[in-house]
C-alpha cells in the first residue's frame, strides 16, 4: 500500500493505552453519537451480566494493539486504533478525524499507517466494519485495496459493511476468483487442485 505524506503541521504518533484512552473518550462520543442512532449494549445488561465483564475483558488484555493519534500543531485532531483478534487477523476498530481537519486526505494517511504497521507485525488479514452509508470511508478503503467481504446487522450500529485487506497477493487473487471477478489462473488452479 503506497504511503501518502501528511500535510504540513500534522504528525501521527503511536500511543499507549493510557495516553490514547482519555483523548479518544473525549472526542469519539461527540464525533459518533450525533451521526447515528446507536446504544451501548452494556446498558441493557443485568447487574449479574455486567459483573462478569471485567473477568472476560481481562482475558483479552494481552492482545496486540495499535493506537495512532493524529496531531495538528500539538493538538489531538484524529485517531485510528485496532487490535489482534486471531493469530492472523487484525481488527481496525475505530477511526475519526475532527471536522475542521477533514477532506485533507488525513483519514487515508491514518488508514495507510495502521495497515502498514499491522502488516509489518505479520497480520495476514486486516478488516474493519462501517455503517453501510458511510460512503467516504467505504470509497477510501476500496481505493486502498480493501474488499467488501460481508454484511452484518448489528443491534448496536445497524447495517455494517465488512471490508478486508489481504496483504498477500495470492490471497487477493483467490478472493477475486471466489467473487467471480477472475478466472482461475495456473496459480489458483494449483491451489484448488483443478
Amino acid at each position: 500500500m503506497k504511503q501518502r505524506e501528511l500535510p504540513e503541521g500534522y504528525e501521527i504518533r503511536e500511543m499507549t493505552g493510557e495516553e490514547f484512552g482519555p483523548l479518544w473518550e473525549k472526542y469519539a462520543k461527540a464525533l459518533f453519537d450525533d451521526a447515528q442512532l446507536m446504544y451501548r449494549p452494556i446498558d441493557s445488561y443485568s447487574a449479574e451480566e455486567k459483573g462478569k465483564i471485567p473477568a472476560l475483558r481481562s482475558h483479552l488484555q494481552q492482545a496486540f494493539r495499535i493506537r495512532l493519534g493524529l496531531f495538528f500543531r500539538g493538538d489531538f485532531v484524529g485517531w485510528t486504533w485496532g487490535f489482534q483478534e486471531t493469530p492472523e487477523t487484525f481488527y481496525m476498530c475505530n477511526s475519526g478525524v475532527l471536522e475542521p481537519h477533514r477532506r485533507k486526505g488525513l483519514y487515508t494517511i491514518l488508514m495507510q499507517r495502521i495497515v502498514s504497521r499491522a502488516v509489518g507485525e505479520g497480520f495476514q488479514r486486516i478488516y474493519s466494519r462501517h455503517t453501510a452509508t458511510n460512503n467516504a470511508i467505504l470509497i477510501a478503503k476500496l481505493k486502498a485495496g480493501f474488499f467488501i467481504t460481508s454484511f452484518e446487522l448489528s443491534d448496536t450500529f445497524g447495517v455494517l459493511v465488512h471490508l478486508c485487506y489481504l496483504p498477500n497477493p495470492t490471497r487477493r487473487k483467490v478472493l477475486d476468483f471466489r467473487a467471480g471477478h477472475l478466472r482461475p489462473d495456473d496459480e489458483v488452479k494449483k491451489l484448488f487442485g483443478i
